[in-house]
């Protein structure tokens, strides 16, 4: 069983992590309050990287996304690799590809990546370092993720569901996209399939099926049970909408779509839970939380 350090102190993902992996030899350490240099890096095999400064906000300038997410990363790789620690997995992330274009089809793997923004950017640049880094005895295993849910889950998907909490009527009917989600234990299966196969390369950790934002919300509302009533918002309006607020529109009405084919083949991995499964859990902490 491999020795595994989290950088990252109680994160989404770390938490997560420590209470549904197979691995039970799991340190996590804040490197906000250590320097990648005093860190003890021998006692380890693998380092899980997941500090970053995550989605794009218009109050941190690109220098800020890049010394966190770009410069720390590599800086703690490379003290990692020094200490003989054998593998090193990186959270990345789906936005080093850019803005999805449905006409171009579904992204994978290998799909060129044009980040568009300072959080795709820095993830993107980190990733480039880190692949150059690797050697027979240091495997860099690169993840790349859609928004990760699940119990405790906070940003956009709260924002979601506390939508379909407090709106009894929502314009969000009959809208046909499709995006791709990641169940925070299905993520944990990966990364501890990533591990044991001390697998090299780029891979997609993600739900086996996509959603619409229509099925999203019937689900949610499922297990809130809440009455939620949908129409369809007409296409003038999601038009001019997508002009005033486009971030939050192509959240609503956008396709996030990819094909992760070839991280199940190289893993031969199929993630162990369902899209339903994954939102039931997360609904019933988020009511369980609500209640207290």
């Amino acid at each position: 069983m491999s020795k595994i350090l989290i950088t990252g102190f109680k994160s989404f993902v770390g938490r997560n992590y420590i209470r549904f992996s197979e691995n039970n030899e799991i340190d996590e350490i804040s490197l906000f309050e250590n320097k990648p240099e005093s860190i003890d890096f021998h006692r380890y095999d693998v380092v899980i990287h997941l500090v970053a400064i995550v989605h794009q906000s218009a109050e941190i300038d690109e220098v800020q996304y890049m010394r966190i997410n770009r410069d720390l990363c590599i800086s703690v790789a490379e003290y990692a690799k020094k200490a003989g620690v054998k593998q090193f997995v990186f959270l990345s992330t789906v936005k080093v590809y850019g803005k999805f274009i449905p006409n171009l089809g579904t992204w994978r793997e290998d799909s060129p990546c044009f980040p568009e923004d300072s959080y795709g950017k820095s993830k993107y640049e980190a990733e480039i370092e880190l692949r150059r880094m690797e050697t027979k005895g240091f495997t860099v295993s690169i993840i790349r993720t859609p928004l990760v849910y699940g119990e405790g889950v906070k940003a956009n998907m709260l924002s979601i569901l506390k939508l379909v909490d407090r709106f009894p009527i929502l314009p969000l009917a009959k809208v046909m996209n499709r995006r791709s989600f990641t169940f925070a234990e299905n993520l944990v299966a990966f990364i501890d399939r990533i591990i044991e196969r001390n697998a090299s390369g780029i891979f997609i950790a993600m739900d086996e099926y996509a959603l619409s934002t229509t099925d999203l919300v019937n689900i949610i509302s499922k297990y809130l049970d809440k009455k939620v009533i949908l129409f369809r918002m007409p296409k003038f309006f999601v038009s001019i909408g997508s002009l005033l607020a486009p971030k939050i529109f192509d959240r609503l009405f956008g396709s996030f779509d990819l094909d992760n084919s070839a991280t199940l083949k190289a893993l031969d991995f199929m993630p162990p839970y369902s899209t339903n499964h994954g939102i039931e859990k997360m609904v019933l902490a988020y009511k369980a939380q609500k209640n207290k």
